[in-house]
């Protein structure tokens, strides 16, 4: 069966795949988050509903996606399927529509591929995966692009924190075994891009999300850097999928070759751990195309069509201190760099509005990225969060003025595109929704557009 289905890859390769969405000039983007990474805080009252729990640690509660799935092993899966569906779905697609968004970052954990998951000792629940396939499709069909942001790593990446799906201290990613994990997870995502037509809107796939940032304590990581874009590029080479990096096309017309290309990737790659990586992400790769019933997608395609390669990403090499690796060195086709930026964790600037839009209006980020070759820079996260009692008037100044300031990068991506709306939430929207943001008036209905473009004339300094 397993040859047959191999076999089917290579009609794929010789047939049409869905033409594929490139990075827009400009990214005015949101973020899909407690979606298939569930954040608790996000989403209160309907945490408790489905049966969580709040705590000030959340380390100490049924506050995470692994706690969750600890405590209710037999109904998680069907909890979860329930939250999948109604987090987002064709109507936040048409929300996002109507108000000009042309890019998503789709914050996701190493178990959306279920068989990374060590079933003993890691807890979380499975179907993830068709409901990322469901949203990409109805994202597709908007002309929407995405990025598949790996936003909780195998092992925990950042201590403490809701979005790695497990509130916990022991962090373990900076392994061989674990970035080995996350390298498969990468392998089996960028095949997903390239084969599943309903991932054709894929234009990127972000390796790790806020990783520590003193990098004494992530060893290993600008290594795992590199073996990641290996692992992407030496995915794509074994698909027809080619650039500078690459070499004379496979003819495709015998199966045998396919599957020789990626039990021996080193005509690609003289890496073991990119080969392993390959490796072992084949029997996955079969089992999930088995899952999502792949044997007719032959059938969709019409007309040969050249697929592109994905974007690399990876936060830039300024979101670390203490001799980061820079992830430039990585590079190897189209990449772009992510950076992060709340004010209301403090540390930034003093907590007043003069401090704030000084802040802002004179932000070199860009320019300092882009002098150690981090660039094109995409802000993947920010929101109108402060640390003073904002006043209207003042959000509609702030959101005017971050806006400026990141699309002088190639673009920004708001956290998040919406929050829950309860009384248990009470006020969380407002600065953390992007689409309350609009309903509010503090965006304009167009995110190309400013209120005022003279908003930081009289804090340049």
């Amino acid at each position: 069966m397993y040859y047959l289905f191999y076999a089917s890859f290579i009609v794929l390769l010789s047939l049409s795949i869905s033409v594929q969405a490139g990075l827009p000039s400009k990214v005015y983007g949101v973020n899909l988050g407690s979606w298939l990474v569930l954040e608790s805080w996000m989403l209160p009252q309907g945490w408790l509903d489905m049966g969580g729990q709040q705590c000030n640690d959340c380390s100490q509660c049924i506050a995470t996606e692994f706690a969750f799935a600890r405590a209710y092993p037999d109904t998680v899966d069907e909890i979860f399927d329930k939250h999948w569906s109604s987090w987002f779905n064709q109507t936040d697609v048409n929300d996002l529509v109507e108000v000009g968004i042309n890019t998503v970052r789709i914050p996701l954990g190493y178990w959306i591929v279920e068989a990374l998951v060590d079933r003993k000792t890691e807890f979380y629940p499975r179907g993830g995966i068709h409901h990322l396939k469901r949203g990409l499709r109805e994202l597709k069909d908007a002309g929407i692009v995405s990025i598949l942001d790996h936003h909780a790593l195998p092992g925990v990446q950042t201590p403490g924190q809701m979005f790695t799906g497990r509130c916990t201290s022991d962090v373990e990613f900076y392994t061989d075994y674990n970035y080995h994990r996350a390298l498969v997870w990468t392998a089996v995502m960028t095949a997903l891009s390239h084969l599943d037509p309903d991932f054709s809107n894929v234009i990127a796939i972000e390796a790790v999300n806020e990783p520590i940032m003193n990098a004494t304590l992530t060893p290993g990581y600008g290594n795992f850097q590199k073996n990641f874009v290996q692992v992407v590029r030496a995915v794509e080479h074994t698909l027809g999928i080619f650039g500078p990096w690459s070499w004379p096309k496979m003819t495709g017309t015998d199966a045998s070759e396919f599957i020789l290309s990626v039990e021996n990737s080193t005509s690609f790659s003289s890496n073991p751990e990119v080969q392993s990586a390959l490796k072992d992400a084949l029997p996955i790769l079969v089992q999930i195309g088995l899952e999502l019933e792949w044997s007719d997608i032959k059938h969709m395609f019409s007309s040969l069509n050249n697929r592109e390669p994905l974007h690399t990403s990876f936060m830039d090499i300024n979101w670390q201190y203490s001799n980061p690796a820079n992830p430039s060195a990585a590079q190897s086709g189209p990449q772009f760099y992510d950076n992060h930026l709340y004010y209301s964790f403090g540390g930034v600037a003093d907590a007043n509005e003069q401090a704030y839009m000084e802040s802002i209006c004179n932000l070199q980020r860009v320019e300092a990225d882009a002098a150690l070759g981090n660039s094109p820079l995409v802000f993947g996260e920010w929101a109108l969060t402060t640390q003073f009692t904002a006043s209207d008037e003042f959000l509609i100044n702030w959101a005017d003025a971050q806006k400026l300031a990141y699309t002088k990068g190639a673009g920004w991506i708001f956290w998040n595109f919406k929050v829950e709306n309860s009384t248990l939430s009470g006020d969380l929207g407002r600065q953390w929704s992007y689409l309350e943001g609009v309903q509010r008036g503090y965006f304009a209905r167009d995110p190309s557009k400013l209120h005022d473009t003279h908003v930081c004339d009289g804090y340049i300094q």
